[in-house]
């Protein structure tokens, strides 16, 4: 099923129109033609079957002739990673947490990190693509970037877990982790949280875990996290 991504169509709708850039794309790129189906998603849930009612290459309109809803997953992944050195790195990282399940992003700006701003635009339309491409009906929530100690402070409910690279006592996150529960993990940049970083984050109640044997790049480590969570709450 090829999906597109409208954030407004919404339920109870009977048509829709896309903008010159999707209807383009509908029109020149993928030769749909008037009674051609196309299946779209707000990001929110739902899921609309339609039909070309027009198509024009500036301005295609469709027909809503089905929608259906979809429950949210039983858990849900925050995941709070600094971004990385290169950008394409992090945008791997959002594509496939994307495909694997995630819900909600947010860019963490530590003491050792290298990069502190990013293309909102962009990594945008990177959780769009992925939504679209693993066909998923909700779209990752991406937040501004935000310093450490303000994302620590703020109360968070469900389990808590800071991933490291420290030689102290951690518990294994596969083991740690517990299903249908509410998920935030955080994950440094390169250079590893500080020690005083860790220290806050356990002193609000964050858990140290480790992912596993081996030392992961920060990319890497997210995406491990992002299986284990959702292997844990499969079935």
């Amino acid at each position: 099923m090829q999906l597109f991504y409208n954030p407004d169509i919404q339920p109870g709708d009977s048509t829709f129109t896309f903008d010159k850039e999707e209807s383009r794309h509908i029109v020149k790129v993928l030769r749909k033609k008037e009674g051609d189906k196309i299946h779209i998603t707000n990001g929110k849930g739902q899921l609309f079957t339609s039909e070309v009612l027009f198509a024009n290459e500036k301005k295609c309109g469709v027909n809503i002739i089905a929608e259906e809803s979809f429950e949210p997953t039983s858990y849900s992944l925050h995941l709070a990673v600094a971004p990385t050195k290169m950008n394409d790195r992090y945008e791997w990282f959002l594509e496939k947490a994307t495909e694997i399940g995630i819900h909600e992003i947010t860019p963490l700006i530590c003491e050792h990190s290298e990069r502190t701003n990013f293309k909102a635009d962009r990594f945008e339309k990177i959780l769009q693509s992925a939504m679209k491409q693993s066909a998923q009906f909700y779209l990752p929530k991406l937040n501004e970037t935000v310093p450490f100690s303000a994302f620590v402070n703020a109360q968070r409910e469900g389990q808590l877990f800071i991933a490291h690279c420290e030689e102290t006592d951690k518990k294994l996150l596969k083991t740690a982790l517990q299903p249908k529960q509410q998920v935030t993990l955080l994950i440094g940049p390169e250079g590893d949280f500080s020690t005083k970083e860790i220290k806050l984050a356990m002193d609000k109640n964050y858990i140290p875990v480790s992912l596993g044997n081996t030392r992961l790049r920060t990319e890497t480590a997210a995406v491990v996290a992002a299986h284990s969570v959702a292997f844990v709450n499969e079935g």
